[in-house]
């Protein structure tokens, strides 16, 4: 009789303020910022067991090895979020126009990954500000308080949310770029593995972080009538995020392009 009341208060507990509207942005927020730790743990731990060159590696790699880790599962949880919301959810749905506003509309769901993702980069920017720069330097700065305050805004204001998860697709480059870091730390630079992750880095940079924001870009050109209707702050992210960020990303692409073009000479 002991273990079903806790049980039913625990179920209550769970119900009633951890996944209830009101407290949902916050708890979520903290979920992520556990799972981060927990990840990195978990990372560790197999690593440490199973991989035998991660006990060679230096004190600040193997700390950054346990980050890519936290970063690669955080892009697999929120790429797969995104992808469902924006493309097979009717969450954001024109059919539902007549229903809410596009920029408007939020769901639990929508607000519990937009608050994971909080936490992943409150986790991630205090790693970085704990060992700047050995885990990157301004650059990853900014674009981790730019992304960090746009998701944030998101999720608190329920504004916007489609354009933020559209953006967050772009995560989904982030594996890729973490299996190159392996593979190079590996010493396998020079191997048919780093020569197909090299070529799966570029499309899915090209399709993820350019011609998904040109099509994010056109999508608020079509919906314009409902993004003023937005307040001034959100309605300067819609516009200010997207375009710093396209700046960057054809920036690393740049370097993205120049690095496969190298490895492609090296194999012939």
């Amino acid at each position: 009789m002991e273990i079903k009341s806790y049980q039913t208060q625990a179920e209550d507990f769970v119900e009633h303020y951890l996944l209830a509207d009101p407290y949902l942005p916050y708890t979520s927020v903290l979920a992520g910022i556990c799972l981060s730790k927990l990840v990195y743990d978990l990372t560790e731990l197999f690593s440490s067991i199973h991989i035998k060159s991660y006990s060679a590696l230096t004190k600040i790699k193997r700390i950054e090895w346990n980050n890519r880790g936290i970063s690669t599962v955080h892009a697999i949880f929120i790429s797969f979020m995104a992808l469902y919301l924006v493309f097979f959810s009717d969450l954001f749905s024109d059919q539902r126009s007549l229903e809410s506003l596009t920029v408007f509309r939020t769901s639990p769901l929508s607000n519990f990954g937009l608050g994971v993702s909080v936490g992943y980069f409150l986790a991630d920017l205090g790693m970085i500000f704990w060992l700047y720069p050995s885990l990157g330097g301004s650059e990853y700065i900014f674009h981790h308080c730019l992304s960090g305050t746009a998701v944030a805004y998101s999720l608190f204001s329920g504004e916007a949310q489609l354009y933020t998860y559209m953006v967050l697709i772009s995560e989904v480059t982030t594996p890729e770029i973490n299996l190159r870091w392996y593979l190079d730390i590996a010493g396998l630079k020079r191997s048919k593995a780093y020569l197909i992750n090299g070529i799966a880095i570029f499309f899915a940079w090209l399709t993820a972080r350019i011609l998904l924001f040109i099509y994010m870009f056109y999508h608020v050109y079509m919906h314009y009538d409902q993004v003023v209707q937005m307040h001034t702050f959100g309605y300067l992210l819609v516009f200010v995020v997207p375009i710093a960020l396209s700046v960057m990303n054809l920036m690393w692409f740049g370097k993205i392009v120049k690095g496969l073009k190298k490895t492609l000479e090296k194999t012939q």
